[in-house]
C-alpha cells in the first residue's frame, strides 16, 4: 500500500459553487429544524399527537429531519457532480 496524498491535483474550480450551495441547503435544514424546536417550546403537547400510522407528530418530524437531510445530501453531490463536469468539460474546450 503506498502512502500518498489522497489527490495531487490544485485548486478545485468548483469550490466557489460547492460552498454556497452548502451554505443554503444549511440555512434551509436549520429552518426546518427551527420550526422543529418552535413547536417543541411553544406548544410540547402537541408532540403527542398521532398524525400518521399511529406515530406521534415528534416521531413522524424526527424521521423527517432525517430524510431531508439524506435527501439534501443526494441532492448536494448531485449537483455537485454536474457542476464539476459542465466546469471540465469547459477546461477541455479551452485547451482545443
Amino acid at each position: 500500500m503506498l502512502h500518498e496524498p489522497a489527490s495531487t491535483g490544485g485548486k478545485d474550480p468548483a469550490a466557489a459553487y460547492k460552498s454556497r450551495l452548502g451554505v443554503w441547503m444549511f440555512v434551509l435544514y436549520c429552518l426546518f429544524y427551527v420550526s422543529f424546536v418552535a413547536v417543541n417550546l411553544a406548544s410540547p403537547t402537541s408532540m403527542e399527537n398521532i398524525v400518521f400510522a399511529g406515530l406521534n407528530l415528534a416521531t413522524v418530524y424526527g424521521f423527517g429531519l432525517i430524510v431531508v437531510a439524506l435527501v439534501q445530501a443526494l441532492i448536494y453531490d448531485r449537483m455537485c457532480w454536474r457542476e464539476e463536469a459542465r466546469l471540465a468539460k469547459s477546461a477541455d474546450e479551452e485547451v482545443a
